[in-house]
């Protein structure tokens, strides 16, 4: 409890430095917010190997299929609720079109977006050496490499050469986790600094214009799926939202001024473990894989920007439209990567693809911001109510055996 004090106090600290326009204080703050944002990402990516190889090789593939099995249903779940509330929003505050003057001003206006096939994108997937997806950080690709390693070991008979493997890993995920720990010490520090950066993009006008309904629809359905939807699946399992919230506190905000679910991610596992009590085992395999498939935030922000850019264009949202696009978006949110920005520009690629108006995402560029923030958020109390829910279940199943 005083931790979450200290936490809610250093925010309204930061809110109320960047309000001062010191110009020096928010060179300060966001040289501060950059270095938390730096380590904190210099920690996911040998958190997300060691916690999925460590997971198979100490529990072995079929109990950490069971764990898998759950985490898909519960993200595929949450993530089809997350883009149907998303489209009922959209049918019900119908945002109209932009005067087609706008669109000719802003072509300039949006950030080339790589265009890749769906091959090349499969094959940017597969790693061709063993350091290449560490040094780009590619999540996806160090997914696939701890899979294979983490059930090689799992399928190792017992030798002494296994043990001093998995020991080996294991020790070196106790340090990782101590490092994490201390950064988490400092975190209140980082929270004011996260703040007074926003605070100080706010009071100099950087997000304060925008579109109306469109963002009323994108912000209202992550609102409604953070504090309704999510805790509807909470309760159906027999979980206290209230409760569960409250512990996953520090990742939640972590996620929000951060804008990355994978930075976010060393500070989600250790509030799982050390403050939800979730089992280490189902946290430390569940939260990565959640991090990198689990994104309603993303569904939702795609469905909707495609609706409102497609609609511009002149196509005619229809019911087959809507159901055609709920699926896109869903399964094309699934595997984008947890970074900043990342929902943007795979939307800008999709709208490419099909030769939409791309220009509207020039407009909503200036206000992506706050939408960024508020869809990390919202991925990473997700990712939350996942393990949550898979630990709930495993820890029924063993009582019961």
């Amino acid at each position: 409890m005083k931790k979450t004090v200290l936490w809610m106090g250093a925010l309204v600290a930061g809110a109320v430095v960047g309000l001062l326009g010191v110009d020096a204080l928010n060179g300060l703050m966001d040289f501060v917010a950059t270095v938390y944002t730096r380590l904190f990402q210099l920690l996911a990516v040998p958190t997300i190997v060691l916690a999925v190889v460590t997971t198979f090789a100490t529990f072995g593939s079929q109990g950490s299929g069971r764990i898998f099995g759950h985490t898909l249903l519960y993200t595929l779940l949450t993530t089809f609720a997350a883009a149907i509330v998303g489209a009922v929003l959209y049918v019900v505050v119908a945002p109209g079109n932009l005067p087609v003057e706008t669109l000719g001003q802003l072509d300039t206006a949006v950030p080339d977006a790589p265009r890749l096939s769906y091959y090349d994108h499969i094959l940017s997937v597969i790693p061709n050496n063993v350091v290449k997806p560490f040094f780009e950080g590619n999540v996806l690709s160090l997914l696939l490499l701890a899979f294979a390693v983490g059930i090689g070991l799992s399928k190792l008979p017992d030798s002494e050469n296994k043990s001093v493997v998995v020991k080996g890993l294991l020790g070196l995920q106790d340090l990782l986790f101590l490092l994490i720990r201390g950064l988490i010490w400092t975190l209140p520090l980082g929270i004011l600094a996260f703040a007074a950066q926003l605070s100080a993009q706010v009071s100099a006008g950087v997000v304060a214009d925008s579109i109306g309904k469109y963002v009323l629809v994108v912000l209202g359905g992550n609102v409604i799926q953070f504090f309704i939807v999510l805790p509807l699946f909470l309760l159906a399992r027999g979980l206290n939202p209230v409760h569960v919230l409250g512990r996953m506190l520090p990742a939640v905000l972590m996620a929000l001024f951060t804008k990355s679910s994978a930075a976010t991610l060393p500070v989600t596992m250790q509030s799982a473990e050390q403050r939800l009590g979730v089992r280490k085992d189902i946290a430390r395999f569940v939260l990565p894989i959640c991090t990198t498939i689990n994104m309603n935030g993303c569904a939702a922000f795609i469905l909707v920007t495609s609706l409102f850019v497609m609609q511009n264009g002149g196509t005619p949202i229809t019911l087959g439209t809507l159901l055609l696009w709920l699926f896109i978006s869903v399964f094309s949110a699934v595997g984008n990567a947890g970074v900043p920005m990342g929902c943007y520009f795979l939307t800008l690629s999709l709208m490419s693809g099909i030769g939409a108006p791309v220009a509207i995402l020039g407009i909503i560029l200036p206000i992506y911001t706050v939408i960024d923030m508020v869809e990390t958020a919202e991925n990473v109390w997700s990712d939350s109510c996942v393990c949550a829910m898979t630990h709930h279940d495993l820890q029924d199943r063993n009582q019961q055996a």
